[in-house]
């Protein structure tokens, strides 16, 4: 282990960029703690050790506590996933945006572009949303945590939040550009490890004042255990497609040119779906918590809490929906088959073009149900048995899948890195590159 991470260090360009992610991933961890102004941040605590159990204290987990301070980088990068969501689905029913996504870099830029003119907006509905709802809590010693007159505190409060969340969007772009790995995700990843140690003095308190018995801590630290190896199994696991190279001989005829494969993933859309899903079905929740008086925003907590089981039905549905949805986006069987054809190769026992798509696209779609089970079982399940023995929130199967589906892609580009270099792999053998499975 020693010697890998001596050759990691050894490579100029992984070193510059290792060492580049973790600055910037510190500089968004010194910011968390940075309050936004005419806040108690006493009183806002006390308010959310009493919500650490519900789905507030989850949206927390996200920002890595900054929302429980209510400090700058509050509302983390959610209004820029949300407004990725919204591109995403514009691009389905708009035209020009679905011919933008075809141009390459240019069109991929001016996509860019405009998400981040919708995440400004989103950004200032929300922190203008939160710093209204904020004004009416109060702790449970009845104090109260705004301390600063009426739109002054909104104004001041929703520009905070909006500039901290528009940085961390350009912290996660520059960590993409220059760093290892996906900026955005990695800023979730930190803010949920750097929840960690409170997660665990917070448990082995409850445990001391008998709050949580043993057992059931036990079995779920073997649920997490069970979770941990079904994730890790199948984030690097592949379905493999056999692909033939063949050019024209010297007598006009063909020759096999080398043989290779295309592979696919068994959870081809990875740990974006839980974080879309996360994304929407905490804001109206995140809402009604806000605005406890406001009769329709109660009626919609309804539908989003997890206090009642038509929450899991629609994580259920939103992870599936986001499964095929993000799958559809990021492989179009068309466009593979065509490149396979252009490059001079061939699917065994199948023609080139048309019957090429159709069977990448069938396997896609055996894949795709298989993930998005995977995903669904991975998320809803621990959360059942953490409801059912009041544990703390924390110790969900949607943030251990967002922890090490990020550390293994990271991993993976670390590994081509030393691959390029002609070292061996990050794990021996480079096992971490995928296991063929059919």
């Amino acid at each position: 282990m020693f010697k890998k991470i001596e050759e990691i260090f050894s490579i100029p360009e992984l070193r510059k960029r290792i060492l580049m992610t973790l600055m910037l991933l510190a500089v968004f961890r010194i910011g968390a703690h940075v309050p936004t102004p005419g806040v108690n941040g006493h009183a806002l605590s006390q308010f959310f050790q009493n919500a650490g159990n519900s789905l507030l204290g989850f949206f927390d987990m996200f920002t890595g506590g900054a929302l429980e301070k209510l400090t700058v980088f509050a509302m983390g990068v959610m209004p820029y996933i949300s407004a990725s969501i919204i591109m995403e689905l514009l691009a389905v029913v708009i035209p020009t945006l679905a011919e933008l996504k075809k141009r390459g870099s240019e069109g991929r830029a001016k996509i860019t572009k405009y998400t981040r003119y919708l995440t400004v907006v989103v950004a200032v509905i929300q922190g203008l949303a939160i710093s209204i709802g904020i004004e009416n809590m109060r702790a449970p010693d009845g104090s109260p945590i705004v301390f600063m007159d009426g739109w002054q505190f909104r104004f001041i409060a929703t520009l905070t939040l909006t500039t901290g969340t528009m940085f961390l969007v350009w912290l996660g772009e520059k960590i993409t550009s220059y760093g290892v790995g996906n900026g955005m995700s990695l800023i979730i990843m930190a803010g949920i490890i750097s929840s960690f140690p409170g997660a665990v003095i917070n448990t082995y308190s409850l445990m001391e004042t008998g709050t949580i018995q043993i057992i059931p801590l036990i079995i779920a630290a073997a649920i997490m255990v069970g979770a941990f190896i079904a994730i890790v199994f199948m984030e690097t696991s592949q379905r493999r497609l056999p692909i033939q190279y063949v050019r024209k001989g010297n007598a006009g005829g063909t020759v096999n040119a080398g043989n290779s494969y295309l592979p696919l993933r068994l959870n081809p859309a990875g740990v974006i779906p839980i974080i879309f899903a996360s994304t929407l079905i905490t804001l109206p929740a995140t809402l009604a918590t806000f605005m406890p008086q406001d009769p329709l925003v109660q009626k919609t907590n309804f539908f989003f809490s997890p206090e009642y089981p038509v929450y899991y039905v629609l994580e259920l549905i939103l992870i599936v929906f986001f499964t095929y949805f993000y799958t559809s986006i990021i492989f179009n069987p068309t466009d593979i088959a065509d490149n396979i054809n252009k490059s001079g190769g061939v699917m065994p026992g199948k023609r080139p073009g048309i019957e090429t798509a159709n069977y990448i696209d069938y396997v896609l779609t055996r894949l795709t149900f298989v993930g998005a089970i995977y995903l669904a079982v991975v998320s809803v399940m621990p959360q059942l048995f953490i409801r059912a023995f009041g544990l703390p929130f924390y110790f969900g199967g949607t943030s251990l899948l967002i922890v090490v589906g990020v550390g293994l892609d990271v991993i993976q580009k670390i590994e081509s890195h030393l691959l390029t270099h002609n070292y061996d792999g990050f794990l021996k053998k480079g096992r971490i590159r995928g296991r063929n499975w059919s």
